[in-house]
């Protein structure tokens, strides 16, 4: 493995792009959303012509309430400058909670009801108690199973990748791909144990971690961190920043996964060599790192790939899938990504549309390029996920010109 090009440029590709849809939703949401969250669910299951006895109505507002004033302050508590863990685990649980909770009093709520109606079914108030322990009882499913989904080891996805530059000694690399891990306040150490055993028994050339490692600093999340010391490949581990670490001193992440043994790919790029055929492994800053101000952090193609042979294939590790663009200009031709976490609580996933081309799974962009988005190893924020399984990838890179030498 020959490493390369470690100049840390101080332009960026392209000036900083303007706030795109889901950044000008989000400016408007920490005000709007708990009133939604909390008031839909509360009126469909409790004030919607269910006549409920006095105490149970009073009850079950006063929980609504108490949710509503509580879920913002402990979230405030847990990420913002006092970074209480406690504090970050009931306001993301409820959180989590009351997102499945409004969706699904709208999506099997609202439309239940009209049709009980419809159908002249039970008198008016048993059709709506009826739909308050339909929806209670399908929220609840929901929030188990997402929990237990959650916390679980990923499955590991497997899928071959034809790159047609990809030289014949090249064919069969294992790449192996992790990332969204998102260290935080529920204390995962054993359960990043099991994921580097994972990922060990997948016998890699490369292994990648595209960023958002944790939510804290590298100090207070190290232990678990630490298990990615383990992880092993035949050739390199490589590294590239998410945006979650420019909230939390990325430099000192950057010094643990170097620590670590991980190759930060900060701008610059390593060359893979087997078989006697070469791949350019680059990796940029989250595209997020100049707004940062964080010194020497920017996402910059053209420093990741200065000195790099054109007509080699490059392999980019660049920790947002919305990069893709520059890295279709560049002539990439490959790109791995995380950030999405494919929605995690679905129908989120539908807000994640708004700001990035892709939400899970290989796409192409362009007459070359293509890019692989996962779904993220861990999850953020709300320990739940919703028909958005976590994943731990393995792709097997194939060359067209592999045949021709069999």
């Amino acid at each position: 493995m020959t490493d390369t090009s470690n100049t840390r440029p101080a332009d960026s590709d392209a000036p900083a792009p303007r706030p795109s849809g889901l950044h000008r939703v989000m400016r408007y949401l920490p005000l709007v959303a708990p009133v939604l969250l909390w008031t839909v669910p509360c009126w469909v299951l409790l004030h919607s012509g269910q006549h409920w006895p006095l105490p149970v109505a009073l009850g079950g507002t006063a929980l609504f309430v108490l949710g509503l004033v509580v879920m913002p302050l402990a979230m405030a508590r847990g990420h913002g400058r006092r970074q209480q863990d406690a504090a970050a685990i009931v306001g993301d649980t409820l959180l989590g909670s009351s997102w499945v909770l409004f969706t699904w009093s709208l999506l099997l709520g609202v439309p239940l009801w009209l049709v009980l109606t419809v159908a002249g079914v039970g008198e008016g108030q048993d059709r709506a108690r009826t739909v308050t322990w339909a929806v209670l009882g399908t929220t609840a499913v929901l929030l188990a199973w997402g929990y237990a989904e959650a916390r679980r080891v990923p499955r590991v996805r497997r899928l071959d990748v034809l790159l047609p530059r990809l030289g014949a000694g090249l064919d069969g690399t294992r790449v192996a791909l992790i990332t969204d891990t998102h260290y935080g306040p529920l204390d995962r150490a054993r359960w990043s144990e099991r994921v580097c055993e994972t990922v060990n028994t997948l016998e890699a050339d490369l292994v990648c971690h595209t960023g958002d490692i944790a939510d804290g600093t590298a100090e207070r999340r190290r232990a678990q961190a630490a298990p990615l010391g383990t992880v092993r490949a035949t050739h390199a581990r490589v590294y590239v920043t998410g945006n979650h670490e420019y909230y939390s001193e990325a430099q000192g992440w950057v010094d643990l996964m170097d620590e670590l043994g991980w190759e930060p790919l900060r701008n610059r790029h390593l060359l893979l060599e087997r078989g006697g055929d070469t791949l350019v492994v680059a990796g940029v800053d989250d595209v997020t790192a100049e707004s940062s101000g964080l010194a020497g952090h920017r996402a910059h193609l053209d420093g990741a790939l200065e000195g790099a042979d054109p007509e080699l294939p490059v392999l980019l590790l660049a920790h947002q899938p919305k990069f893709i663009d520059r890295a279709a200009a560049g002539g990439v031709d490959l790109q791995l990504s995380g950030h999405t976490h494919g929605g995690q609580i679905w129908p989120f996933h539908q807000l994640v549309r708004l700001d990035q081309p892709a939400l899970a799974g290989l796409t192409r962009h362009g007459p070359r390029t293509l890019l692989y988005t996962s779904r993220g190893t861990g999850f953020w924020g709300p320990p739940f996920r919703v028909f958005a399984p976590s994943e731990i990838t393995l792709l097997v890179l194939r060359s067209p010109h592999a045949s021709a030498t069999v």
